[in-house]
């Protein structure tokens, strides 16, 4: 990054709403770079996958049928979560116990588009998500499927990160360090997003929102390409008011 932008991102609208909303398919790297952006800019983060995650376990922990979707809804209802709003550290606790890294299991990923695809509990997850954009006074990165055109249509900035299925296949398998086969990795990065696309957009740009194509970025140069993408925005719109 130059010297000139890290001093713009320094200053970067002080005291004032700054959403950044980040969509984007399994495996396009949206969450390490999302949590990257909010680090450079100083603002909060947060993973709503996680959310969709934790409440899965929730449900298979307490044995809910996720056919049933009355359940599944009731249960978000209930959902004891607490999640981190940091990008400088990660936690996932449901009723007090970690489960970090439980929500990350295979079993979960292969069951998470049942509830995610549940609309009464996606209602439910969307409220909490506006509710802690709003506890940290709009000044938050906020990534998953639905925050450019749902959760935050609003957003100062709106982004869908996407790449290539072969680069996010590429990245998912070494993100699970070669522990999957080809068709497992298939059925968790483009299975799941066949699944989830049935209740949610995601694998293209709404009006407003800017496209940037990782396919043959490095994590480093992505997070530049995205940190000049929303200082850009802000830049144009700070002119056009003035």
């Amino acid at each position: 990054m130059t010297q000139e932008l890290i001093e713009i991102v320094d200053v970067l609208r002080p005291g004032k709403s700054l959403v950044v909303a980040i969509d984007g398919p399994s495996g396009s790297g949206k969450s390490s770079v999302s949590k990257e952006v909010a680090r450079r800019l100083k603002l909060a983060y947060l993973d709503t996958g996680a959310m969709y995650r934790a409440l899965t376990w929730f449900c298979l922990d307490r044995g809910t049928d996720l056919a049933d979707r009355a359940a599944v809804e009731a249960a978000s209802k209930s959902l004891p979560l607490e999640i981190s709003t940091s990008p400088l550290e990660e936690y996932v606790r449901v009723g007090g116990t970690d489960v970090t890294l439980a929500v990350r299991e295979p079993s979960i990923s292969a069951a998470v588009s049942a509830v995610a695809t549940t609309l009464g509990a996606r209602t439910e997850l969307i409220r909490r998500q506006r509710e802690l954009i709003e506890q940290h006074h709009r000044r938050m990165v906020v990534e998953g499927r639905d925050i450019t055109t749902v959760v935050a249509p609003h957003a100062e900035v709106r982004l869908l990160l996407t790449a290539s299925e072969e680069a996010r296949l590429r990245r998912r398998g070494m993100q699970l360090g070669g522990s999957q086969s080809a068709e497992q990795l298939a059925a968790q990065v483009t299975g799941r997003d066949a699944r989830d696309s049935t209740v949610v957009n995601f694998s293209q740009a709404a009006d407003g929102v800017v496209t940037l194509d990782s396919s043959e970025l490095d994590f480093a140069q992505t997070v530049d390409a995205a940190l000049s993408i929303v200082t850009g925005i802000i830049d144009h719109k700070a002119i056009n008011r003035d």
